[in-house]
């Protein structure tokens, strides 16, 4: 069990599997989940010869239930405090949902050196709440409604979730796999209910726009176009226009959770990429 603290003395849990010298990939996983969420993309990777490194989001998994920093400006601090402690230069950070705000936030504020690629996938930017500037967006009745969920009956809701439209299993003819809802439940009941509470406004309320123009590596938008979470018109699309040096690839009819469900052409594409 290897743990980072941060300034403000929250243990952050992380993983470090592979050679120290080799290329770095740091995961960042979605609301409300874990580092476990990347366990198929870190041992692809591994066997691959990279440094694979995801770590547990304050308030998640196994990292300290904190009810206060649960916003996108901490969860940077904390990601900039772990590659600071680990040494990590020219990594390429992979961030997924959430995890991909918190990528760009991070990313546009890097130490310079640290950073050789990013990649976002299914991602929350540039922002998901409805306004007169985003009319495209969802209404925040929509996340009111997340967070009236969470603290009715947060053990049904996580298992609503998965079970419904984060994978496309209440698609028509979906296959669904029963251990794959299970392991987002684990993982979500791991975590803490007052950050998950909180990490609802960072993922929907947060403006990315300045980060994504402001980030300047080279970043791979992927996203499902049957996404019902983050819907694709309103984020993948809008991102990789704002990205100076963004690439946009989308894909037919796979949902949400793409990397779990479909890991092969994620994979696939993440390689070429980071190896590009």
């Amino acid at each position: 069990m290897a743990f980072i603290t941060t300034s403000d003395g929250t243990e952050i849990f992380y993983k470090d599997w592979g050679a120290k010298d080799a290329t770095p990939i740091v995961f960042h996983h979605g609301w409300p989940l874990s580092a476990d969420d990347w366990d198929n993309q870190m041992m692809f990777f591994l066997l691959q010869g990279y440094r694979v490194i995801a770590h547990d989001r304050r308030g998640h998994g196994r990292s300290t239930q904190t009810d206060t920093g649960n916003e996108m400006d901490t969860y940077a601090a904390d990601v900039a405090a772990l590659t600071d402690a680990l040494d990590l230069s020219g990594a390429i950070h992979v961030g997924h949902s959430t995890g991909g705000g918190e990528v760009a936030h991070y990313v546009a504020r890097a130490k310079p050196g640290r950073v050789a690629k990013a990649v976002l996938i299914g991602a929350v930017p540039p922002i998901m709440v409805q306004s007169d500037a985003n009319p495209g967006g969802l209404p925040i009745e929509v996340f009111d409604s997340f967070r009236k969920a969470l603290v009715d009956n947060r053990a049904q809701f996580y298992l609503d979730v998965p079970t419904g439209p984060f994978y496309g299993y209440n698609r028509p003819g979906a296959k669904i796999d029963q251990g794959v809802i299970w392991n987002w439940w684990r993982q979500g009941m791991m975590g803490g209910a007052k950050a998950h509470h909180d990490c609802i406004k960072a993922f929907s309320e947060t403006d990315f726009t300045e980060d994504l123009t402001a980030i300047d590596v080279p970043v791979l938008v992927m996203h499902g176009d049957d996404d019902q979470i983050v819907p694709y018109a309103d984020s993948a699309p809008l991102s990789a226009k704002l990205l100076k040096h963004g690439t946009l690839k989308t894909y037919a009819g796979l949902p949400h959770g793409m990397c779990t469900t479909h890991p092969d052409i994620a994979n696939a594409d993440l390689l070429a990429f980071i190896k590009s």
